[in-house]
């Protein structure tokens, strides 16, 4: 089968979205939607007016109309909001309500349908496997939309594929969930008739490219039929978001962030030897780093943040608009936190002001976890469950059993990443959640395409330029 060459990364939430990732399928490659939060992000845009109509547009070919309805009387505001706060949502837990269920199947239907839309193009999705209680629900949903690819790192996703297989064939999904001290095992499931009945459709089973960091992973993934991938994303430490620690111990430089040796960089001779196709992700961003890639036996290469740039980027204008002036001027630098994202993996953030890479901003936000995308499910001593997120409240974290050492120095990136596309909350008080912006280190591929495009450019722009140097 022909692959694509570029796929473009999942970034944020909503940074990747559906306008995104359809200008790069329309382009010929893989356009991804990010699939993190897509419950949060649908009801949002429901209570803002939908504008532009695309949701209600989507939800009109949702296979069951009656939970289409559901989802449009509980959060769609004609017009928008008018001040009023948004309104809450249940998250998804390890026991997920039904109304929960419905709504993230069905914010993962209709951004995979809208990046689908009016072209023949593939479209893959991007999950985090840290983000477990919420799989079933963004993949089956996905999956409805008919989508090509499921991405997914952050972790070692090793019951995707049989979760694609037992999906398309109608069957009950299941998935392990890490909980925190667990006396048992926990699993969750999610059977599509049950949900669908009548109106479950026929599924096609997505392309599985497993994240990895090393050789050393996507070989042991490798070995066994029930936990392969149909291929790999190796992504490298530059690379934007959430990246893997060093091997060995923690060790940071003078900035504080992680140094990486060489026992950090993918054999990529390893990886040919594996037989199966992958892609190079973090500084891979170039026309010539793009046919290095090739050249070294990869299919292509996943770029990430030139593509954070573009026109068709879900990120707020104002926030693109001052990336784009720093990059201009030189000023732009991304640290490698390895503090700031609540779960432990170094996180990339971008350097703007009134963000929370600021420190005046990171300590005037009040800590609270309301929304808790990241968050870690519990078994309390009595059996019951609980969550704890060491972004929240210290004296709750060290209370549900958190090392207050843990909690020092974590941001609230659901809330931030919520607040980088325009979706942020506003309290009661007045206080708008500030963003945070992440970006890969490697800044040299839009160095060079602002030269050519100052005020930006648009993701068909950059696709041409990142394949300009293949045969």
């Amino acid at each position: 089968m022909d692959r694509p060459v570029i796929i473009q990364g999942g970034m944020g939430i909503a940074v990747s979205g559906w306008p995104l990732a359809r200008e790069v399928s329309r382009s010929g490659q893989l356009g991804v939607v990010s699939g993190t939060a897509l419950d949060t992000v649908i009801a949002r845009r429901l209570q803002d007016g939908d504008a532009g109509g695309h949701i209600r547009r989507a939800l009109r070919h949702f296979p069951s109309p009656r939970m289409a309805s559901r989802v449009l009387d509980r959060y769609f505001r004609e017009g928008g909001r008018d001040g009023a706060l948004y309104r809450p949502q249940s998250p998804l837990g390890v026991h997920p309500t039904p109304a929960a269920v419905e709504l993230a199947v069905v914010g993962n239907f209709v951004e995979v349908w809208l990046a689908k839309e009016g072209h023949e193009g593939v479209v893959g999705i991007n999950l985090l496997e840290k983000i477990q209680t919420a799989t079933l629900s963004a993949l089956l949903g996905a999956m409805l939309a008919g989508v090509d690819y499921v991405l997914m790192g952050a972790g070692i996703p090793r019951e995707i594929p049989q979760l694609l297989n037992d999906f398309a064939r109608g069957n009950t999904g299941k998935l392990s969930i890490d909980v925190a001290d667990a006396t048992h095992t926990y699993t969750a499931s999610l059977d599509p008739v049950d949900l669908l009945g009548d109106e479950l459709p026929v599924l096609h089973r997505p392309q599985f490219l497993a994240i990895v960091s090393l050789h050393v992973l996507a070989a042991f993934l490798n070995r066994n039929e029930q936990i392969k991938p149909d291929g790999f994303v190796v992504e490298g430490p530059l690379a934007g978001g959430h990246s893997a620690p060093p091997r060995g111990k923690m060790t940071v430089d003078d900035a504080g962030q992680p140094v990486y040796g060489e026992k950090d960089q993918a054999d990529l001779g390893a990886m040919v030897n594996i037989g199966l196709p992958f892609w190079l992700a973090g500084a891979y961003g170039t026309p010539e780093r793009v046919a290095a890639a090739v050249a070294a036996g990869a299919v292509g290469v996943q770029v990430g943040t030139l593509f954070a740039f573009a026109e068709e980027s879900g990120l707020r204008p104002d926030l693109r608009a001052e990336l784009l002036r720093s990059l201009t001027e030189g000023t732009l630098t991304v640290r490698n936190d390895p503090r700031a994202s609540p779960t432990g993996f170094p996180f990339k953030i971008a350097s703007i002001e009134g963000t929370l890479s600021e420190p005046q901003t990171y300590a005037a936000r009040e800590r609270l976890c309301d929304l808790g995308f990241l968050r870690t499910p519990v078994e309390r001593d009595d059996g019951r469950m609980t969550y704890r997120c060491p972004s929240e409240p210290t004296h709750m974290y060290v209370k549900k059993g958190g090392d207050a050492a843990d909690a020092e120095g974590r941001m609230c990136l659901c809330n931030a990443l919520l607040a980088d596309v325009g979706l942020g909350k506003v309290r009661k008080s007045g206080y708008l959640e500030p963003p945070a912006v992440t970006l890969g280190q490697d800044l040299s591929g839009p160095q060079r395409l602002v030269q050519d495009y100052p005020e930006g450019w648009t993701a068909a722009q950059a696709v041409r330029w990142l394949t300009s140097c293949l045969p």
